[in-house]
Formats: C-alpha cells, sequence, structure tokens
C-alpha cells in the first residue's frame, strides 16, 4: 500500500498530473469517463462513473442500490494542488555570463527557504492549437530529469541568514535554467525544452502553458523503523489517494459513493474547479435527477448524506511543542485527524464528529483530535467552503503531518494505512 502511495507521489508533481493517474486509474477498475456536456442517461445501481474539469479536478461516482432521496450519499472531499511556483509568461530572463533564469509566482503558501538548493523540474499542462481558436488542445507535461535550481546566497555574503531573513517573492526565489550556448539559443532555451518533450509539437503550434516548479527527489520511507514518509504533496495528494484506494475496494452498497478531488485550496477554491464552485452539486442534482426525474430528489439526497473533508493536520513537533494546543495535539502515527476551530474554518462539529470516530472505531482505527494553540491561528480548508453550496453534514479531518507546505513534508506509513481502512469502512457503511 505504502509503495502504491509513493509511486503516486512521484507520478504526480503537479494537480494536472495528478488528475490524469487518478483518472486512469479509475478506468483501469471500471469507471468510464462521461462527458458533462452530454445528458447522463439511464443510471442503474452499480454505474461506475467519473468526470473532470479543467484537467485538475475528478470526481468519481458508485451508483448505489436505492435512489440517492432515499439514502444519501457517502463522500470523500480532497484537493490536487500543493503550493508551488508558477512559471510567468515571457519567463526567461537573461543574466551576465549566459546564465538564464525564470520569472516565476509563487502559487499558494509555500515554505519558500525549503526550496532552495534542490534538483527541481517542470511540470503542468501545454495548451497547442486545434482544430480552431475555440478549441485547442492539451498536452501534459513532465520533465523527469533535474532541470532547474533557486540557489541560495553564500553565508559569507548574508551572515544573518541563520538568524532568519525576509525573502522577495520576486527576486530571491527565481530558479537557474541553463547557461546559453548559441544565439539561436536566446529567449528560445524555455520553449525548446518544452518542444523537446512533447512529441510531435513545434514551437509555433505552442499558444500558452500552465508550468509549475517540482522537486524531483523521490518520496521514501525513513525512520529507525521505515515508519515516516518524507515527499512532497502530501498535503493533499496522500488524501487524494487514501480516498481513491478506498473507493476503488468499496464494493457498491445501498447508499451512492462519491469521490470529489477539487482544485486551488491552497488559494481559496474559488474557481470553477474548486469547492467554492457549484459543479459538484449540479452533477450531484443530475444524478439525482437521472433516478427520479423531480429536483425534489437532490434536496431529499442532501439532508441524507455525509461528507469527510479530508486535508491534512499539523502534527506535534518534538521542536516546538509550545505552538500546540496542550490538550489537543495530534502526534504521528496517532491515526485520523478530527479538526476543529470555534470560528468555523472547519466543517465539523459535536455531531459529524462523533460519527467520523464511530466509523474509525468500527474500522479498528485510532482517532485523534486537532485544535489550534488559541494564540496561534490556523489555516481553513474544504469541508466549510463545500458546505457553502451544498449544505450537507460533514467532517474535517486529515493525518498528522510535519512540516506542511513545506517542499517536503513528513507522514506516518501507519497513519495512511489506518485512513484507507477508515474510508474503505465509511463507503461500505449502509
Amino acid at each position: 500500500m505504502i509503495q502504491r502511495l509513493l509511486s503516486f507521489l512521484d507520478a504526480s508533481p503537479v494537480n494536472f498530473l495528478a488528475v490524469k493517474n487518478i483518472a486512469d486509474e479509475l478506468e483501469r477498475h471500471g469507471f468510464r469517463r462521461i462527458n458533462p456536456k452530454k445528458p447522463l442517461g439511464k443510471l442503474v445501481a452499480g454505474d461506475r462513473f467519473y468526470v473532470t474539469k479543467n484537467d485538475s479536478a475528478v470526481f468519481a461516482f458508485q451508483i448505489g442500490s436505492m435512489p440517492m432521496a432515499d439514502r444519501g450519499f457517502h463522500m470523500i472531499c480532497a484537493h490536487s494542488d500543493s503550493p508551488t511556483f508558477r512559471i510567468k509568461p515571457n519567463a526567461e530572463m537573461d543574466c551576465e555570463g549566459g546564465i538564464v533564469k525564470l520569472n516565476t509566482e509563487v502559487y499558494g503558501g509555500p515554505i519558500m527557504s525549503t526550496w532552495f538548493d534542490r534538483p527541481l523540474t517542470l511540470a503542468g499542462r501545454v495548451i497547442v492549437k486545434g482544430e480552431d481558436a475555440m478549441h485547442p488542445q492539451t498536452r501534459l507535461l513532465h520533465i523527469k530529469r533535474p532541470l532547474l535550481q533557486i540557489s541560495n546566497l553564500a553565508i559569507h555574503f548574508n551572515r544573518q541568514v541563520n538568524d532568519g531573513v525576509k525573502l522577495s517573492k520576486q527576486k530571491d526565489v527565481l530558479p537557474i535554467l541553463g547557461i546559453i550556448n548559441n544565439e539561436l539559443e536566446r529567449g528560445n532555451l524555455l520553449m525548446n525544452i518544452i518542444v523537446e518533450a512533447l512529441d510531435g509539437v513545434k514551437a509555433s503550434d505552442i499558444l500558452d502553458f500552465d508550468l509549475y516548479l517540482a522537486d524531483t527527489t523521490p518520496a521514501c520511507t525513513f525512520g529507525a523503523h521505515d515508519e515516516f514518509i518524507s515527499s512532497g504533496r502530501l498535503d493533499d495528494l496522500s488524501m487524494c489517494y487514501a480516498g481513491l484506494e478506498a473507493l476503488l475496494a468499496s464494493q457498491p452498497t445501498t447508499t451512492t459513493q462519491v469521490l470529489a478531488i477539487f482544485d486551488n485550496e491552497e488559494t481559496g477554491s474559488q474557481t470553477k474547479q474548486g469547492a467554492g464552485s457549484p459543479f459538484l452539486s449540479y452533477m450531484l442534482k443530475r444524478i439525482a435527477l437521472a433516478q427520479s426525474g423531480s429536483e425534489e430528489a437532490y434536496y431529499q439526497a442532501v439532508e441524507r448524506a455525509f461528507m469527510i473533508s479530508a486535508d491534512n493536520a499539523h502534527a506535534w513537533h518534538p521542536n516546538y511543542s509550545e505552538k500546540f494546543d496542550p490538550t489537543n495535539h495530534p502526534k504521528l502515527g496517532g491515526g485520523p485527524v478530527i479538526k476543529f476551530n470555534a470560528a468555523q474554518k472547519y466543517a465539523s462539529d459535536a455531531v459529524s464528529a462523533s460519527i467520523f470516530a464511530s466509523i474509525c472505531h468500527e474500522a479498528g482505527v485510532p482517532c485523534q483530535r486537532f485544535v489550534n494553540h488559541s494564540d496561534v491561528a490556523g489555516g481553513s480548508t474544504l469541508g466549510n467552503i463545500l458546505a457553502s453550496s451544498i449544505p450537507v453534514k460533514g467532517v474535517d479531518m486529515g493525518n498528522a503531518i510535519l512540516a506542511m507546505h513545506s517542499c517536503r513534508e513528513t507522514g506516518s506509513v501507519a497513519d495512511h494505512e489506518y485512513c484507507v481502512k477508515a474510508f474503505t469502512a465509511f463507503y461500505g457503511m449502509e
């Protein structure tokens, strides 16, 4: 199980590739891709299908034997994006000695210093000419070799570096791409690399791109007993993959099962493919209508549904115990974490937390709780944003990790196994 997770993380350096890999796995297990431009058609018990949005969000459904109006749906949500650096248009910046660096823009809230002096690469999507202006084509890109690096300034020029340095997002985190060998490369170095990586594509075919930096160091386990996971993008691809494994392991029941992988959580979710979009509610409404012919069925289904919003939590850090709540600080290896917040940044309440804790108990899985230290501001996640468009009962939870938003985060092998067991039990409940 853990090796599958590590392989998925390595193959999914950005949201677009994560969604492709999830979609490929769904198809290998009998899910069919549907076109949202066309009617759903007749649905029968056990139907398995999925739909994507913007190449960066994916929604999978396994239809239950009873209509959603009567049984509701069981839904697990996660997000495909992680903090990184986006390549700007007109990105090449010529420097002395022929060195070329790339102009970047920060995506989300990364710990920027953790990206320094690492072998990095490019991944994302490239848009090329199609049949006409309204129908361009998308090509995914993942350059599987070290290509760039953001280099630190030597300590000799910055004696205070170990005392803490404020980093400029426009100056300090621009990666080095290479050295120009001839004048033909000037202004074309990045484009040459993209064209070389895409079979059958000419530079004149390329219209635009969404490209991001990614760490090339493989995901791995470590520790005295290989009990820890080290990888980029554990937040939140580990939850995406746990939800996927649980769905694929689940047999149809009376209740419809839903896996919703959104994009852009790290920037607020307010996009057509984010949790703030009505897209998922439209799909659920279409399913309810296809089953019963009545819009009323959708509203009944929502009232009977339960959502698990799966986004990782902060593990207690042995070097910074003062940053954590004195009585609610989850540990690595202690099981899934229910997240609470009095300001309603999380969807959890006493009812939904009790339900999820009971699911864990029935699955034989330990369960923990997280509340922020009252003097330390916390983040938000998918649950309450999704609930503002689909008023569904739900819980915010995740596995505990260290160094959230670092270039490499640390999780627990046992926690991932626990989470898959709990999710599988949830999908299997009537």
